[in-house]
């Protein structure tokens, strides 16, 4: 039997070829040219092969059946039509495999992704384990979309709505979710896996079919009925010329539907094209910045078995919560068991959306122990503060800790703004302390700043971002400063569009300009999304090292009890939660001019950051805006941003903004200059 780099084959008792993927040097199984080189010289050779039951393609990695196609490749295409190429070559191979023969079965275990799913569909029959398994085609969100066949197959097998469905978001699902859509034949237990596949080969019993119903979906007139609701939706969540491979794809179904060969062509070419676009190539750069960002600490085998957080409120709540989802055993400190029993109510929300089995559930809830006496300090192998933004009140903390605590547990406070070197000075071992800033909401906020004082010993800080790393977020080593990265970029923005409220610009054409430039949200809808008293706390300490001016409509309305969505009222009114629309509000100021004087104000701070070396680098900037502010992705970030505009150029139409208003400019130092330091 001929041995290949990547895949490993064996026979087993039944006579049934075992087809292992272990890419070579590689810790994950992804897919590029020579894996899927040797992967057709392994089909051709069984297409007249008549000595083996069938074949069962599985993984020959602990770590999953296959994450999908090497992204490195996306940035080495010379041009469409090589890109092209080697999309109709990948659909070829995949073709072979759903042409033989014998019976063949993808045994999944972990992640099955974008060209990992699209091969699993070529098989005859897919077996997943139930529960661990994420499969999907998230390639939207690398600004392409599938173009192994994919975008034809999915929708053919479960339905247009079901399949367009979970292309157009990039979605994954478990085993057993997959399974109930139809697109996986079993979903079992792992220890069930190698008996299911099998069982297949074995029995061979008819393969999956998509129902009467779900065949009528791609049916010519219902596909243009179908494409015009979807692309409302989408229309609702994204614009078309920010992120256009959902819109595409979308089309390219309604076109030509999901028979013959026509399709694969047509999703082939269409994807092809979207490699070139800046969307694609941007978002894949944000692919990077992530994966930089999950290598950090990687080298460090620190592993936190008990967590103990102070603090119950939204924050401190959350974060315990988190990490008993995570699997480490959590005790959580508040002044009486009142304060605690909210974040307990929220925790059990938590694990129910998250985990769905009962039993889960309660292995999670088992983890969380209330402790308004702060037993668990003593045990703890990471502490974490999370009270109110006070000083002394933070201090004060700190010092009584230190005396509980073991000599090497880490002593760490989500603090938002506040400088390390400030806390730490009452310590006996400052060294011990580091900043471990999480942003709210914490089950879905993927940042966690990860703040070096002067004085924090290099290992603590590595230690801390191993955690991170462990709570499966994305740690952004940063220098203790005022507001660190995130808050010191977003709160002169939020400021900023205080201003332009003040001129009359209508809060609901501020967000507008901002959500059509592509952030999740507008400015003025995110300050009361954070709380307004929360950012006149921050706004009032960064004031005292930035010489910026508080907003007095701000401090007003604080005084009011207007706090925003969470008192019912801030900027907008809410009603059940949910903003109360206004209709038909208008403004003179074109939104571009509103959306490019907000971007540069962030672009400002963002530059200042980078001079005064808050990050390392301009990547990392961009990474922290993306990760903890959603800040435009197909934009790449600020610093990206202002490279692709021209830094100069950008520079010049900022000084020209802020000489209209009167500001003095001389102080403003140069963008250019910032990049040099870096």
């Amino acid at each position: 039997m001929q041995t290949y780099k990547n895949w490993r084959l064996e026979t087993d008792k039944d006579n049934i070829l075992w087809i292992y993927f272990d890419k070579q040097n590689a810790s994950v199984n992804t897919l590029n040219r020579e894996t899927m080189e040797e992967l057709s010289d392994i089909v051709d050779s069984l297409k007249n092969d008549n000595q083996y039951k069938g074949i069962i393609i599985a993984s020959g990695k602990k770590s999953g059946f296959i994450a999908g196609a090497d992204i490195s490749q996306f940035t080495q295409f010379k041009d469409v039509n090589e890109a092209v190429e080697l999309l109709k070559k990948g659909q070829s191979i995949i073709a072979k495999i759903e042409s033989l023969k014998m019976p063949s079965v993808a045994m999944i275990d972990g992640f099955c992704l974008g060209g990992g799913l699209e091969l699993a569909l070529g098989c005859r029959y897919r077996v997943a384990e139930e529960t661990q398994s994420r499969l999907g085609l998230p390639e939207v969100k690398l600004g392409i979309h599938p173009g192994w066949g994919g975008s034809v197959r999915l929708p053919r097998y479960i339905g247009a709505m079901q399949g367009m469905n979970m292309i157009l978001s990039g979605h994954t699902v478990n085993g057993k979710t997959a399974a109930k859509l139809g697109f996986v034949d079993a979903a079992v237990p792992k220890r069930h896996l190698e008996k299911a596949a099998k069982f297949y080969i074995l029995k061979h019993p008819s393969p999956h079919k998509a129902t009467f119903l779900q065949d009528l979906t791609n049916r010519s007139p219902f596909r243009k009925l179908l494409a015009n609701v979807m692309r409302k939706k989408l229309r609702e969540k994204i614009m078309p010329n920010h992120y256009p491979a959902p819109f595409q794809v979308l089309d390219n179904w309604e076109n030509v539907g999901v028979d013959g060969q026509k399709p694969f062509d047509v999703e082939a070419e269409s994807c092809g094209k979207l490699f070139f676009g800046d969307t694609c190539r941007n978002l894949v750069r944000v692919f990077f910045l992530q994966e930089r960002l999950k290598g950090l600490a990687k080298e460090c085998n620190f592993t936190p078995k008990h967590i103990h957080v102070v603090g119950a409120g939204t924050m401190g709540g959350d974060i315990a919560a988190w990490c008993a989802f995570r699997g480490m055993n959590v005790t959580l400190q508040d002044r009486e068991p009142k304060f605690i029993a909210p974040a307990i109510k929220r925790a059990y929300a938590l694990f129910k959306e998250k985990l769905k089995e009962p039993y889960l559930v309660q292995q999670a809830m088992d983890r969380l122990s209330p402790d308004p006496e702060g037993f668990g300090i003593k045990k703890a192998d990471v502490i974490i503060e999370a009270i109110f933004e006070d000083l002394a009140a933070k201090q004060d903390l700190f010092k009584k800790v230190e005396e509980q605590a073991k000599p090497e547990a880490i002593l760490a406070t989500n603090t938002s703004s506040i400088p390390l070197d400030e806390i730490n000075q009452v310590l006996k071992n400052p060294e011990r302390l580091v900043g471990i800033h999480f942003f709210n909401p914490v089950p879905k906020m993927l940042l966690v700043e990860v703040v070096k004082s002067e004085k924090t010993n290099s290992a603590v800080e590595e230690k801390a971002i191993s955690f991170v790393r462990k709570l499966d977020r994305l740690p952004l080593p940063v220098k203790s400063s005022p507001g660190f990265l995130v808050n010191r970029i977003l709160m002169p923005y939020l400021m900023e569009a205080m201003e332009m409220l003040k001129e009359g610009i209508p809060a609901e054409v501020i967000d507008k300009a901002m959500v059509e430039f592509g952030m999740p949200m507008g400015p003025v809808a995110l300050a009361d999304t954070v709380g307004l008293d929360v950012c006149l706390s921050v706004a009032k300490f960064l004031s005292k090292y930035m010489n910026s001016k508080i907003p007095d409509r701000l401090t007003e309305m604080v005084k009011q009890g207007k706090l925003g969505r969470k008192s019912g009222e801030g900027f907008y009114k809410y009603k059940n939660g949910k903003q109360v629309k206004q209709k038909n509000i208008t403004s003179e100021t074109p939104l571009t001019n509103i959306s490019d004087r907000l971007v540069l104000r962030m672009v400002d701070e963002s530059f200042a950051c980078l001079r005064e070396g808050v990050v390392k680098d301009g990547d990392l900037v961009d990474a922290g805006m993306i990760f903890g502010t959603g800040f435009a992705p197909f934009r790449g970030g600020p610093i990206h941003y202002a490279k692709s505009k021209g830094i100069d150029d950008l520079f010049k139409q900022y000084i020209n903004q802020r000489k209209m208003r009167g500001d003095k400019v001389e102080s403003i130092k140069s963008w250019e200059s910032s990049v040099e330091v870096s």
